[in-house]
C-alpha cells in the first residue's frame, strides 16, 4: 500500500504531462472505421492561431457551404463515434464564418471558438499518433490538342467500358466497397492496368485522348496531382481533372525508389524522383510500371476540383481519406512549411498552424494517419508540394450542441 502511494503522484503527473505534451497513444493496427480514426478531445484544445491572410478561409468556407447546401439535410456524417446531420456540420461552419467576420481579432477568435467547438484528434498510423502531412499543387505542363513528334503521350477520358459496381448490392458485409472492371463477354474482369494501357496501347484508336505531352513522366505526375494545366503552342491554356481511375491500387513510385536502392531519403522529392529518372532514362517504364494504377480526366471549366466538386483553396483545402473522415469537414492542421530563398532553395522548416477544409481526396491518401495539403499554383506551390513529408496534428471540428 506504501509503495502504491508513493507511486500514485509519480502516475498522476507522468499523465498530466503526457496530457500538456500532446502525447496520444498509438494505434497497434490501422484504422478501419471513423470510430477509429478519429478520438474526442475533452482536455487541452490547441491554440487555434492561423498563420494565413483571413479572406483565404473565407473564400474556403463558402466554397464547401454550396457543397453542403446540394446535400440532404439529414444526411448522416460520421464524426469519429458521434453522428451529425449535415444540417447540423452546415450551422456549425456558418458559426465559424459569422465568427471570423465578427471577430477578425486572433485571440478573441480562439477563444470564442475553444468556447463553441467540439473537437477530434485524428488518431494517426500504427506506432505514430501524428498524422504524416505530404502536398499537392496544380501543376503546369506543355501540351498540345493533336500529337506530334515532340507531343506523343496521350492523357485520356474515361472510356465508356469502364463500370464501377456497387459491392454492397450483392452483400451487405461489402457496405461502401466497390469495384472498377469492364465486361468482356459474359466475364467481369479489372479495368486495363497503366502498363496495358501505355506500353500496349489497349485504348489506342478509341477517339479518347484529351490532349498529348513531351514527355511520360509528366504524364505519371499529372495522374499523381490529379489535375494540372496545359500550355498550349498558341499561348492558349486547359485545365483538366480528375474524372475516373481504372481500379487497381495505388502504389508510390517513390517508395519503389527507395526500397530498390536507387535513392534515399535525402534524395526523396518530386524534384528528387524527376531528376533521377532523367539522368537514367532506361528506367522511366521500369519504375512508372510499378504502380498500375491509372487516372483519366476531363477537361474543367474552371477549379481544380476537390472530391466535392467545389475548387480547391490554396493553402486551404485538404485531402483525407474518405471512408474515413467526413467530407466536406471543418479541420485544423499543425504542421511544418518551408522558407525559401531567392533562389527558390528551401532554407529551413517552421511550425505553422490553420484551419483547413476537407475537400478532397486521393490514391495514396489512405488511414487516420494521412493527409495531403493544396498549395496551389506556382514556384513555392511546387516547392512546398514537393518537399513536404512532415508529422503534424489534424483535428476535426463541430459546434456543440
Amino acid at each position: 500500500m506504501l509503495r502504491i502511494a508513493k507511486t500514485l503522484p509519480r502516475f498522476l503527473l507522468l499523465l498530466t504531462l503526457m496530457c500538456f505534451t500532446g502525447c496520444y497513444p498509438a494505434l497497434i493496427k490501422p484504422a478501419q472505421r471513423p470510430d477509429e480514426a478519429l478520438s474526442r478531445v475533452r482536455f487541452f484544445y490547441p491554440s487555434f492561431r492561423d498563420d494565413m491572410q483571413i479572406e483565404s478561409l473565407v473564400l474556403a468556407l463558402e466554397r464547401n457551404l454550396e457543397y453542403l447546401h446540394r446535400l440532404d439535410p439529414e444526411r448522416i456524417f460520421n464524426y469519429g463515434p458521434d453522428k451529425f446531420t449535415c444540417r447540423q456540420v452546415l450551422e456549425s461552419q456558418e458559426a465559424l464564418l459569422k465568427l471570423i467576420k465578427e471577430n477578425p481579432d486572433p485571440d478573441k477568435l480562439n477563444k470564442e471558438v475553444r468556447k463553441q467547438f467540439r473537437l477530434y484528434r485524428a488518431t494517426g498510423r500504427v506506432g505514430n499518433s501524428k498524422v504524416l502531412f505530404t502536398g499537392y499543387f496544380e501543376p503546369i505542363f506543355d501540351g498540345s490538342l493533336t500529337p506530334d513528334e515532340t507531343f506523343k503521350y496521350p492523357i485520356y477520358r474515361q472510356p465508356d467500358d469502364l463500370v464501377k459496381i456497387d459491392m454492397s448490392l450483392f452483400s451487405k458485409k461489402f457496405k461502401g466497397q466497390s469495384i472498377v472492371a469492364r465486361i468482356e463477354g459474359n466475364k467481369v474482369i479489372p479495368y486495363y492496368s497503366r502498363r496495358n494501357i501505355e506500353m500496349e496501347k489497349a485504348l489506342r484508336g478509341r477517339n479518347l485522348e484529351i490532349a498529348w505531352l513531351k514527355d511520360p513522366v509528366d504524364v505519371a505526375f499529372l495522374h499523381i496531382q490529379g489535375s494540372g494545366r496545359l500550355s498550349l503552342p498558341d499561348g492558349k491554356s486547359t485545365l483538366v481533372g480528375y474524372k475516373a481511375s481504372n481500379g487497381h491500387p495505388y502504389r508510390s513510385i517513390g517508395r519503389y525508389l527507395l526500397d530498390m536502392g536507387f535513392m534515399n531519403r535525402e534524395q526523396m522529392s518530386m524534384q528528387g524522383i524527376r531528376k533521377y529518372l532523367a539522368e537514367n532514362p532506361d528506367m522511366i517504364n521500369r519504375v512508372l510500371d510499378h504502380n498500375p494504377s491509372y487516372v483519366f480526366f476531363h477537361v474543367l471549366n474552371s477549379g481544380p476540383l476537390g472530391s466535392i466538386n467545389v475548387p480547391v483553396t490554396p493553402g486551404r483545402s485538404l485531402a483525407l481519406d474518405a471512408r474515413l473522415f467526413p467530407k466536406g469537414a471543418l479541420a485544423f492542421m499543425k504542421c511544418r512549411k518551408p522558407v525559401v530563398n531567392d533562389q527558390g532553395e528551401i532554407t529551413k522548416w517552421k511550425e505553422f498552424s490553420r484551419f483547413v477544409l476537407n475537400q478532397d481526396t486521393g490514391g495514396a491518401i489512405k488511414g487516420a494517419g494521412r493527409a495531403d495539403l493544396f498549395w496551389g499554383i506556382g514556384p513555392y506551390a511546387e516547392t512546398a508540394a514537393g518537399h513536404m513529408q512532415h508529422d503534424g496534428m489534424l483535428y476535426i471540428l463541430i459546434k456543440k450542441p
